[in-house]
């Protein structure tokens, strides 16, 4: 059995978390993962998305065992609720993903302090739901709200920069994620290898614990990030393309099909994101090029500067994935997608990477030279 700080911290029995994925719902991904024995993480983008994707908005409200007529706090709870009472009997771990950005601060701000709220009520649950893992934003301003509930905190950084800004706020895990992940990729392209360990040796210590995200997929990358000093890693794509993940099944089948060379970078929303490579996503990128180039340069724009046909064509490129539409569709996903090569159930697969990873550490010491 694989021995790792954050097994220790938070009560899985694997280091492994899975990515807090939107803008589909992962609420049932999230059930399979937690009882599969790593973190699932609840995606919570889609309970914001009302006005702009309402069609993601159904499918999430749906799956949280809530209301079309629920406001936010309500619909909040009942996931919360559903997601316990599917993983308390098997003793799994949960989490929610929240957008800090500055544009989602007050949609965060409900959401957090409804989890505080709702795991205050029922002190059982917090055997349960042990995480809140916050994203896309500065984490100081969350430090009194977080740290005081008496969450384990997470975050997710792009850089050496982003990891020291979390050591002061506070946060308990930094995720390091390089520029191989899906969807929201970071300005600057530095890779796993690079920023994993150099997020290591800045903030890593006794309270202070670091993940690594994009790239991992497998026993073999599990491998290395704990070699590498990581005390586990976050998976997106590979939890995307399994039986229990809510993403529609072209999404899922996309990411089994990437093969070599299957993603690329354009536009995505909020900044540089990670594509499945088709028709649809050669064009946008073309059209990035030549509209944002500034994604592709390090140089972030905004809503008032950028070319709204951009965000448009994104918009109605997820929908078409909805639709089940695959002329128009647009999927995300990160490099790894070419590694992987089938659907499993969430729990075979976790097996699958947690033995692997096993086999190949007890290996290590067979490559020392005498």
């Amino acid at each position: 059995m694989i021995k790792s700080r954050l097994c220790d911290l938070i009560g899985t029995r694997y280091p492994i978390i899975q990515a807090g994925m939107g803008p589909f719902s992962n609420n049932n991904l999230g059930v399979a993962a937690a009882n599969a024995g790593v973190l699932g993480l609840l995606s919570t983008s889609g309970l914001t998305g009302r006005d702009m994707q309402p069609f993601v908005y159904d499918a999430w409200i749906k799956t949280a065992e809530a209301n079309p007529d629920d406001d936010m706090e309500t619909a909040m709870e009942k996931v919360l609720q559903r997601t316990y009472r599917l993983t308390k009997d098997k003793n799994g771990v949960f989490g929610i993903n929240v957008m800090v950005s500055a544009e989602m601060a007050q949609e965060a701000d409900i959401i957090i302090s409804k989890a505080i709220e709702v795991r205050e009520k029922n002190p059982d649950m917090k055997k349960h739901f042990k995480v809140i893992f916050t994203s896309a934003g500065d984490p100081v301003p969350w430090h009194d709200k977080i740290k005081g509930a008496g969450f384990t905190w997470m975050h997710v950084v792009p850089s050496v920069k982003g990891a020291q800004r979390c050591k002061k706020a506070g946060v308990d895990v930094i995720v390091a994620s390089g520029h191989e992940g899906g969807f929201h990729t970071s300005w600057e392209p530095v890779h796993s290898m690079i920023l994993l360990p150099a997020v290591v040796e800045a903030v890593s210590d006794d309270k202070t614990l670091v993940c690594g995200a994009g790239g991992y997929c497998d026993g073999k990358t599990l491998a290395a990030a704990l070699v590498l000093g990581a005390d586990g890693v976050q998976m997106g794509t590979r939890f995307l393309a399994t039986q229990e993940s809510d993403f529609h099944q072209i999404w899922k089948e996309g990411v089994v099909a990437a093969g070599d060379r299957g993603t690329l970078v354009a536009r995505g929303f909020v900044g540089p994101a990670r594509w499945i490579k088709n028709k649809r996503s050669e064009e946008h990128a073309v059209n990035t090029l030549k509209k944002s180039p500034g994604v592709f340069l390090g140089t972030p724009d905004d809503f008032s500067s950028i070319d709204m046909k951009l965000i448009d064509y994104e918009l109605e490129s997820i929908k078409a994935v909805y639709d089940g539409n695959q002329e128009k569709a647009m999927m995300a996903a990160g490099e790894c997608a070419q590694r992987i090569g089938d659907m499993p159930k969430v729990d075979d697969m976790v097996q699958k990477v947690v033995k692997e990873a096993e086999e190949i550490l007890r290996g290590v010491e067979k490559k020392l030279l005498a």
